[in-house]
């Protein structure tokens, strides 16, 4: 897909982490999420591809991510807050790839403690890949509600990640 950071209003310009459901995340954790919604919001494309039952609506959008009885919930508002679609995907099509991404993570904290860069970068690498990997399934999961770039899904898989981990 093509990048189109900037296009009109089809941008994300606010996300709410919905936790209520998860115990209290450590600083560490909440730092993350604030460099992580960070990041997203200062470059992504998001568009909500609109059915016959939606109001036509071109962004920007806010986000609402929360991980409860074992899905994925995404509820897209207007910047008005009024809600223009709610999403419930299974977690099955992700959990093993963010068991593996939090265990590669994990590898990846610990080496940077000790060991040499060219096996940090080895390890940074695979990393990397499984980062991808959790941002194309992200978008296949997405088909047909949401049109969004590599970039956007990779960085919205890091914020499921980190709700993940603390379920």
């Amino acid at each position: 897909m093509t990048n189109k950071v900037g296009v009109s209003g089809y941008k994300i310009i606010f996300v709410e982490l919905d936790d209520s459901d998860l115990p209290t995340p450590s600083h560490e954790a909440q730092q993350e999420r604030k460099v992580a919604i960070f990041d997203l919001l200062e470059k992504n494309y998001f568009k909500l591809i609109n059915s016959e039952k939606l109001e036509p609506y071109e962004g920007p959008y806010k986000l609402s991510i929360a991980i409860k009885d074992q899905r994925l919930i995404i509820k897209i508002l207007s910047v008005k807050d009024c809600l223009l679609r709610e999403m419930f995907l299974s977690l099955s099509p992700l959990r093993q790839i963010l068991r593996d991404y939090m265990e590669i993570c994990s590898s990846y904290y610990n080496a940077v403690k000790r060991l040499a860069p060219s096996q940090i970068e080895t390890i940074d690498m695979g990393r990397r890949s499984i980062h991808d990997e959790g941002g194309r399934i992200l978008i296949k999961r997405l088909d047909g509600k949401v049109e969004l770039d590599m970039e956007t899904s990779r960085r919205i898989f890091t914020l499921i990640t980190a709700l993940y981990l603390e379920k």
